[in-house]
């Protein structure tokens, strides 16, 4: 898998932290029985530019923790877009640093485990999960608490 990072935050991201959202990422891939071979990009951005991309393209004026934006409709016969490598290009992740310090905080538990939880619950809608309805959300709630327990990240 091809993780393309782009620090836009303004804080440092360690090498461990790098190796996390892989970790993560490609554990959400094999749960799902979807090829490694794809490709995903994670922008870590400022609280201030999660809400203008949250506006601009989800018409919602307000700071959130994470967007994602799937290149894959899972539309049957649908052709999946590859890069020049032959890897699926899967989506982008637009992840808040600042929000998830919050988050982690409030919830009481390490930041490790909430950068976790979002990168888990951003791969999965790429993959085409959603939590509209409480059936989705129990789902993907799941599969999440699933991944992150089964690489003993827990809360």
């Amino acid at each position: 898998m091809t993780l393309w990072m782009d620090n836009r935050c303004g804080e440092d991201v360690t090498e461990e932290t790098e190796a996390l959202f892989r970790q993560v990422a490609e554990a959400v891939l094999r749960e799902e029985g979807f090829p490694l071979e794809t490709e995903v990009s994670l922008s870590l951005v400022t609280p201030e530019e999660i809400r203008q991309i949250n506006r601009q393209f989800r018409r919602i004026d307000r700071e959130t923790d994470v967007l994602s934006f799937p290149q894959l409709t899972f539309a049957e016969g649908e052709e999946m877009e590859k890069n020049e490598n032959g890897e699926i290009l899967l989506g982008d992740i637009i992840l808040s640093v600042a929000r998830a310090k919050e988050q982690a905080e409030s919830y009481g538990h390490s930041l490790k485990r909430e950068l976790a939880f979002l990168t888990a619950h951003s791969m999965l809608h790429l993959l085409g999960y959603d939590h509209m309805t409480p059936e989705e959300e129990t789902v993907m709630f799941q599969k999440q608490r699933e991944i992150l327990d089964g690489l003993g990240i827990t809360r």
